[in-house]
């Protein structure tokens, strides 16, 4: 049975063994899971239009004629942005993160894993991959409303499908969902807990301003991460669970 001081040294081990391309792909992955999601804000309009001698606005002296066709084009322009957030969302980052989890579980046994093992799901059954991906999110956008625990639950029942497609690119999304919710099936409070131990170098990173985070603590955990998933591949049992 893995234990978290084993999956950290051994994570550590092969951080240090290819220090600064796991620092990128670090960057890189931190791009695909956090780069296509995010607030728009504007403060459009702010102080439009004249105001009474009150300080309360005068409606009456709003020229409509200007101001409705400047609100129409900003929504149009928020709308192009949300567009092509969800589309590089979909197409780009999804693909990139299984790239990504490629680099990690190959830089697990070969001495210095090569940095273009990020462009895995670009070159490797893409569309498959995209479509996995979507559907994978779409459940915990789903979930996600629900907030609170059921969502969290969720997180890590899925956790494991971008580490399944990037040693199996042609798996459907059932099979590849399934199967990470069979996996992690009396594994999510380890985990949980395994998570839990890295809180404490979150802590300080943020103390730097994320400095520490980039340089060691990001990639750190995520060669950390390879060795969970790893583990928990070698220890899932498929008759257990039928």
């Amino acid at each position: 049975m893995w234990t978290n001081s084993m999956l950290k040294q051994n994570g550590m081990a092969n951080f240090t063994k290819n220090r600064w391309p796991c620092v990128v792909v670090c960057l890189i992955l931190g791009i695909a899971t956090g780069g296509g999601s995010g607030s728009v804000g504007s403060n459009v309009g702010r102080n439009a239009g004249g105001s009474s001698s009150n300080g309360s606005l005068d409606f009456n002296n709003i020229d409509w004629d200007v101001l409705i066709p400047i609100i129409m084009a900003v929504m149009a322009v928020l709308v192009v942005v949300l567009v092509i957030g969800l589309v590089l969302k979909i197409a780009v980052f999804a693909p990139l993160e299984v790239g990504c989890q490629r680099f990690f579980i190959v830089n697990r046994v070969q001495e210095k894993a090569q940095i273009n093992n990020v462009a895995f799901g670009f070159k490797t059954n893409w569309k498959n991959i995209v479509k996995v991906m979507f559907f994978k999110n779409l459940y915990l956008f789903f979930w996600g409303l629900l907030c609170g625990i059921p969502a969290i639950i969720k997180g890590y029942s899925y956790r494991l499908v971008p580490y399944l497609l990037a040693e199996n690119p042609d798996m459907t999304a059932d099979e590849a969902i399934t199967l990470s919710r069979q996996m992690m099936n009396g594994q999510k409070m380890n985990a949980f807990v395994y998570d839990l131990s890295f809180l404490g170098w979150i802590l300080l990173s943020a103390l730097t301003c994320g400095i520490l985070y980039i340089f060691y603590v990001g990639p750190y955990k995520k060669c950390s991460d390879a060795e969970l998933y790893t583990a928990i591949k070698e220890t899932y049992n498929p008759q257990a669970v039928m």
